[in-house]
């Protein structure tokens, strides 16, 4: 067992043998035998876009040996689903055939390194395409009572599939008592006449400590079931290719952790950094609603402020437990309002306040402790709040400020925003300019945020860009939006007339990066009129991802 420590490293799957058996047990002397083996990696992927070999090389990641396989033609759905259910409940891989023309060289070459010396084809799948090879084939069509005949499998129990929900029933088949899967509204006739038997197999250890984790999307199809059969968990992703966006499977490897793990899916080979993604899912910490991406999956309602002074936004006129309740109270009428993410309540709070004096320090920034903001930020955390750490750094720079805040933003709840409105230049003081910052700052504290998060295996972090004019970021289409570790916003922070608010929000998003999230800030007392939550939701165009409250 490995220890939760080892990092996960990324290999491909690879065309050659060579791991070793596991035991057969009694009975080998006369039942065909299959031999199983965890991969040597703890990560392993399968990213074949072609079917046929995505098949093989899951097959090739989990079984080392088999005498017995199925194969179904790729496209014949009947049978791909029934040999699903017969290749789970033997403990063999389902490997494909090609449709038409193409090229049988995956499939022939997996079944030699198998040792394969019978073969089920079930469906339309042909003996022509299974090579030249001495090989006993037995054939059935895609018929439940055909394919248990042949197998010996209980398969009484007959469950349709609708189209699309076929990666999701062959995951969940149960290798000790699979159904018999059949295509939604398909006909099935009755085998005629004998049906070959195939000889007993001795099914091999499961592989209890793999966890397969799989796109679901149809070319892995046949590879869910292979994992399935070789007793390997498996987990749909929905799609996603990133690991920390999926809830279900944040939860199962912190749960379970699975000494190995195999990506299946031919999205995961345009992941960028599969491995250090793992590798902070395994800890299983959730955002606040949820999984360890920010967006599109969350939608947050925030009140800004500043501890212990109503005079800085509507967070600081009561205490923590309150502040709490009010912030909830602000992202309720939103729940209904935004169907497609979670409504999260948040806290953004000013951890550095801009100054009228320059202060023991000169730099006209007053700098709260981070014992007097834990309990504020713990209060949020323990109650599902996300909180935002807001800088107002005056002659000093935004990186000095956000590294006094570290022990802070090492928390899974906890991100950062930069208010550049407040950033002074050397000979400048607060409210006699309105100030700005260099692309290359802001991107300083891109890469120490990022290089922490990652560091620390935390979920992703919300770094916010507050602005209100193009020239408060200069050459933001320089902004570094590589770094996955954070989701990076724009917040359009102006005030007044509605028609004024639209114009600065319409301006801010004609310039780059593409890539930027966006929040909309709605004053209570400064804007004429304050827009309902309806009418933000209607009016604010595209939709941000943050409605804060000052």
């Amino acid at each position: 067992m490995r220890t939760t420590g080892v990092p996960f490293v990324l290999t491909a799957v690879v065309l050659t043998a060579g791991c070793s058996l596991t035991s057969g047990g009694a009975g080998a002397d006369e039942a065909a035998q299959v031999a199983t083996s965890a991969p040597d990696a703890r990560l392993t992927l399968v990213a074949d876009a072609d079917p046929v070999a995505s098949a093989a090389s899951t097959s090739r990641a989990l079984f080392d040996s088999a005498e017995v396989a199925v194969v179904a033609r790729d496209g014949d759905a009947a049978g791909t689903l029934l040999g699903a259910s017969a290749a789970t409940g033997l403990g063999v891989p389902l490997l494909l055939e090609p449709a038409g023309s193409g090229t049988a060289d995956a499939l022939t070459a997996e079944l030699d390194r198998l040792g394969t010396t019978t073969v089920l084809t079930v469906g339309d799948a042909d003996e022509a395409g299974l090579g030249d090879g001495d090989l006993e084939v037995v054939a059935v069509p895609a018929a439940p009572d055909a394919v248990a005949e042949a197998t010996g499998l209980d398969l009484d129990r007959v469950q349709q599939v609708d189209d699309g929900a076929a990666p999701a029933a062959v995951a969940g088949l149960d290798p000790d008592q699979p159904a018999a899967l059949v295509p939604a509204g398909a006909g099935s006739a009755p085998a005629e006449g004998d049906v070959q038997q195939l000889p007993a197999v001795e099914r091999a250890d499961p592989l209890d400590e793999t966890l397969v984790m799989s796109t679901g999307t149809p070319e892995a199809l046949a590879g869910i079931a292979t994992a399935r059969a070789a007793g390997a968990r498996v987990q749909l992703t929905d799609g996603v290719t990133d690991p920390r966006g999926s809830t279900d499977v944040v939860t199962l490897l912190g749960e379970a952790k699975p000494a190995t793990v195999v990506a299946l899916g031919a999205g995961f080979a345009a992941e960028n950094g599969l491995d250090w993604e793992l590798d902070t899912a395994a800890t299983g910490t959730q955002l606040p609603g949820g999984g360890q991406l920010l967006f599109p999956s969350h939608f947050f309602v925030a009140l800004y402020g500043s501890p212990g002074t109503g005079a800085l936004g509507v967070l600081g006129e009561q205490d923590a437990p309150a502040a709490v309740e009010r912030a909830r109270a602000h992202a309720a009428p939103y729940e209904s309002l935004v169907t497609d993410a979670t409504v999260v309540p948040a806290f953004e709070i000013i951890a550095t306040v801009a100054s009228a004096a320059p202060g023991p320090d000169g730099n006209y920034s007053t700098e709260l402790s981070v014992d007097e903001l834990r309990p504020w930020v713990e209060a949020a955390g323990q109650a599902g709040l996300y909180v935002v750490l807001d800088l107002q750094p005056g002659r000093t720079d935004f990186l000095t400020q956000a590294q006094l805040y570290q022990p802070l933003l090492e928390l899974p709840y906890v991100g950062l925003a930069l208010d550049p409105e407040w950033r002074l230049a050397p000979d400048q003081v607060h409210l006699a300019q309105i100030g700005s910052v260099s692309i290359d700052e802001v991107n300083r504290v891109v890469t120490w945020l990022a290089d922490l998060t990652r560091a620390n295996r935390l979920p992703q972090k919300l770094l916010v860009l507050h602005q209100f004019q193009v020239r408060m970021i200069p050459d933001r289409e320089r902004l570094d939006t590589s770094r996955d570790e954070l989701a990076i916003m724009v917040h359009a922070d102006g005030q007044g007339t509605q028609p004024m608010k639209q114009d600065t929000w319409r301006v801010l998003h004609q310039t780059g990066p593409e890539s930027l999230y966006w929040g909309w800030k709605n004053f209570y007392d400064e804007d004429s009129p304050m827009l309902t939550p309806e009418q933000t939701i209607a009016e604010v165009q595209p939709r941000p991802e943050l409605v804060t409250y000052q």
